[in-house]
């Protein structure tokens, strides 16, 4: 094998490149990174509508349940698995607790890199509130 320098010197600088995201990350500390998105301070809105763990990991899936219930069905309450009822609503539901949309919902989606389609439709909870002053809801 004449070329067998070659090889390994450019295996070699291949497993590299393609291992530098990971090693990068590792250095910087950026593989550790977790965000931490900013929770209600209200003591009496500590509850969700479903337990911390299944809207981490659901609550995209959910949302667009409740949009397809309200927009095409017209159900507007939700049953929760604790047999509360919430009206299905991004913005006096969800936001009436997580107030700061770059606080809490960007935290995660910047982070995962996804693109948050819910504000095509809804207004962020601070043009809500000045909505609300002006009587406008």
């Amino acid at each position: 094998m004449y070329d067998g320098k070659k090889i390994i010197l450019g295996l070699i600088i291949f497993l590299g490149l393609i291992t530098y995201p990971i090693w990068h990350n590792t250095v910087s500390g950026k593989a550790r990174y977790v965000p931490k998105p900013e929770l209600p301070t209200d003591k009496a809105k500590k509850e969700c509508v479903e337990p911390k763990t299944f809207i981490r990991v659901n609550h995209k899936q959910l949302l667009e349940d409740w949009k397809t219930s309200v927009v095409r069905n017209g159900v507007r309450t939700y049953q929760a698995s604790n047999k509360k009822k919430f009206i299905m609503s991004l913005n006096r539901t969800c936001m009436s607790c997580h107030t700061d949309k770059t606080k809490f919902c960007d935290q995660c989606h910047t982070y995962m890199g996804v693109t948050n389609k819910c504000w095509d439709c809804h207004i962020f909870p601070k043009e809500i509130k000045r909505d609300q002053r002006d009587g406008i809801y």
